[in-house]
């Protein structure tokens, strides 16, 4: 149970100690606060209520609906006006429910319940968490920073650019050893810039050797003060393929520009299924396979990613012997957001001309078919040390229950990512979690909601804290009007559905 929902002697006990002139010494992290009264603790997250540790934040619950989908109960964020709540629908997250440091506490919750004839046990804390990172999912084409580049936020470390994936740019922030290995400000700004991207916070980052980035979980990426529109389609060679058949008779050769695979469509095997007739014109860059090419030009924010302004400067050679005046010659990016319309003259040099109209068609459908560009935030964490203590005496028999899929993991009640593997490593899309689920602490350390949902059998089996288990009516009584109610979000799945 919460310090909040305590009897006064019993905070102190567990909780917290009591010292002289009303001190009380914060034990919920290692720095081991000393709060006078009436003040709260480094991290704001404890405080000292006439000579008792308590929690600054209620305990949030979430509650759906008798049938999923229907109307929402009418809770809000500002707190609970204590009517009866069905225990059957009501989740007790891990967000304000205090942490288990040091390591012989059993978890702050421990709520049994019962659901599908099946009794459960939901333990639920919040984790210090010193290893844990950010990974950001960008979804754009433009060239933000070479791989393995530092990223940097307010002039310090706080992560590197990793491996792009298909239309998106990666970036890893934080970690143990910008949190702890480096400077105090290394650490501090790191812990800041993670804590602010798990909040949907916009966060201003530069990247070296690249460029400027604004990030902010759910809204378009900002790069170098411009927001992004779209994530491509496809490389150049793929568009190509996608669209070969609707550019045939009315475009002589088409090239799309991109950074990683350009695409030249009277080359490319979609032309030549197509019968289209060798245009002679030759582009940049290393040839991987017909009417595919690598490295047309630098990384940028032109054409593709590229850091072209004019795609002309891409074409190496026209061939006289196979190239004809009037040759319909369309240029166009991975996105449809640059693209340029020219015919060969009888000198076979490209001129511009009007885009006919069934030719821009395929240039919007090339752009409608891109979707919108955002960031995606996931926090990554591994749960080890104290939190497993305060689930079960033996902590490695949790560690293999999760890996087994027994034990059900959530992180203030939405789903995770378990890695496979030893360890607890999770990852969480931070969108889908109740607003203001993380805090911190000045170790430096991230603090996020983690439950284990089980059946109460195995939970014995486990070495688990069976003398803890409080029912969730004792604890929703308990709790009273101080906690926060929240409706379940419907596209999360419901922890106690089956048995995990």
């Amino acid at each position: 149970m919460s310090a909040d929902a305590l009897s006064p002697a019993a905070r102190s006990t567990k909780f917290g100690a009591a010292e002289a002139d009303g001190i009380v010494r914060c034990d919920a992290c290692p720095v081991l606060c000393r709060i006078r009264p009436g003040r709260s603790g480094a991290c704001a997250r404890y405080a000292n209520e006439d000579g008792h540790l308590v929690r600054t934040d209620p305990v949030v619950l979430l509650h759906r609906t008798a049938e999923e989908g229907g109307r929402l109960v009418p809770f809000t964020a500002a707190g609970w006006d204590g009517r009866a709540l069905d225990p059957e629908r009501t989740f007790v997250t891990g967000i304000g429910s205090g942490t288990t440091y040091p390591d012989y506490k059993p978890a702050p919750f421990i709520v049994a319940s019962e659901h599908a004839g099946v009794e459960t046990v939901t333990v639920v804390t919040e984790g210090i968490f010193s290893y844990c990172g950010v990974k950001v999912k960008i979804d754009t084409d433009r060239h933000l920073g070479p791989e393995r580049a530092a990223i940097r936020a307010g002039g310090e470390e706080v992560g590197h650019v990793t491996t792009a994936e298909y239309g998106s740019q990666m970036l890893s922030i934080g970690g143990v050893r910008h949190l702890t290995g480096g400077s105090k400000k290394e650490g501090n700004v790191a812990c800041e810039t993670m804590l602010r991207l798990c909040a949907g916070e916009p966060v201003d980052l530069t990247i070296e050797g690249g460029h400027a980035v604004v990030v902010q979980a759910g809204q378009a990426p900002v790069v170098d003060g411009v927001r992004e529109q779209r994530m491509r389609v496809g490389c150049g060679s793929a568009t190509v393929g996608i669209f070969a058949r609707q550019w045939l008779g009315h475009a002589d050769e088409v090239i799309v520009v991109d950074d990683h695979i350009t695409g030249v469509l009277t080359e490319h095997q979609a032309g030549r299924v197509l019968a289209m007739r060798p245009s002679g014109i030759r582009v940049r860059g290393r040839r991987s396979t017909p009417g595919r090419y690598f490295q047309v030009a630098n990384p940028g924010t032109g054409w593709g990613g590229t850091d072209i302004e004019d795609p002309l400067a891409i074409i190496q050679a026209i061939d006289p012997a196979a190239a004809w005046p009037g040759l319909r010659l369309l240029m166009t990016s991975t996105t449809g957001e640059h693209a340029a319309w020219l015919v060969l003259d009888d000198d076979l040099k490209p001129v511009p001309a009007a885009m006919p109209d069934p030719v821009r068609q395929v240039v919007e459908r090339i752009g409608e078919n891109c979707e919108p560009s955002l960031c995606t935030v996931l926090f990554v964490a591994g749960a080890g040390g104290s939190l497993r203590a305060g689930v079960t005496e033996n902590p490695v028999l949790l560690t293999r229950s999760v890996a087994a899929g027994e034990t059900r993991v959530t992180m203030g009640g939405a789903p995770v990512t378990v890695w496979p593997g030893g360890g607890i490593t999770v990852m969480a899309d931070v969108l889908r979690l109740p607003r203001n689920a993380f805090g911190s602490v000045p170790t430096p350390a991230l603090v996020a909601p983690i439950e284990f949902t089980l059946p109460r059998d195995l939970y014995a089996r486990l070495g688990g804290h069976t003398g803890d288990v409080v029912a969730i009516s004792d604890v929703l009584r308990d709790l009273g009007p101080g906690a926060r109610v929240d409706p379940w979000r419907p596209d999360n799945p419901w922890p106690m559905r089956g048995r995990p």
